[in-house]
């Protein structure tokens, strides 16, 4: 994978792409059209995976390839302290046939100095996930950097298997500072090689997501660069991901990301 050739930087951006519906007014036809820009034309090759609503994991399996998974919010997306709301997204998810579960981190708890109170309803959606991939949404954004470090070593020592900058409902979404410091806590850390990274929130080029790719390479290595560490969860990042692979209207020339 020669991150430097934008047909390679493209190809990772797709690989790695969870390609996500969250929006209020999402219904039936709304997943419907999401699955089938999920699977793509013959020979584009498909996406890691579909991000949705718990109510629609059944029938995005249902319309979906084994191999693109399903994912699904849990917490979402005000992230309150609510362990019952949690672990009834969590658990309804799976129900359904969910792959994995993105959750949301009590961050305004954390923030509030209740660490221990956040870390515990990581712990037991960790403990209710067991065997699926549970990725942690630490709404980088909204966090200082103490806040932000408190929050990673959470999801670290609970368990998860990805470090998710955030929900894209706030006004701050993935930032290459917040990236760094995610990417140096799970470096670190002594799971380091089974944990990965998702940015989420403002990621819309393959530009943006080649920038988190160099981050997350220069921290945990070229080995990682694959969809079992790497996501991007986003809607809008496909279309440029195809018209950089000449499956759409022409893209510019892929800029250098300051990263």
């Amino acid at each position: 994978m020669n991150l430097n050739d934008p047909t390679d930087a493209a190809r990772l951006a797709l690989a790695c792409l969870d390609l996500t519906s969250l929006n209020d007014g999402d219904d039936d036809s709304a997943i419907d059209a999401l699955c089938a820009k999920a699977v793509g034309a013959p020979g584009r090759g498909a996406v890691a995976a579909v991000c949705v609503w718990p109510r629609f994991v059944a029938r995005a399996r249902a319309a979906l390839p084994l191999s693109i998974r399903v994912a699904a919010v849990a917490n979402f997306p005000a992230g309150d302290l609510d362990l019952g709301l949690a672990l009834g997204d969590a658990q309804a998810v799976l129900a359904a046939g969910g792959d994995e579960v993105d959750l949301v981190l009590p961050w305004r708890a954390l923030r509030g100095g209740r660490h221990s109170d956040a870390a515990g309803l990581v712990r037991a959606v960790r403990d209710a996930c067991v065997g699926k991939t549970l990725k942690l949404i630490i709404e980088s954004g909204e966090l200082d950097v103490a806040e932000i470090d408190r929050a990673c070593a959470i999801g670290l020592d609970a368990g998860v298997d990805m470090l998710k900058t955030s929900t894209g409902k706030t006004a701050h979404g993935a930032s290459p500072e917040a990236a760094r410091r995610m990417l140096a806590a799970i470096a670190a850390h002594p799971r380091a090689a089974q944990v990965g990274f998702k940015a989420s929130g403002g990621v819309r080029s393959v530009a943006d997501a080649l920038g988190y790719a160099r981050l997350l390479r220069q921290a945990l290595g070229q080995a990682a660069l694959g969809p079992a560490r790497l996501r991007f969860g986003a809607s809008g990042l496909l279309a440029d991901i195809e018209a950089r692979l000449g499956l759409g209207a022409a893209a510019p020339h892929l800029p250098d990301a300051r990263y």
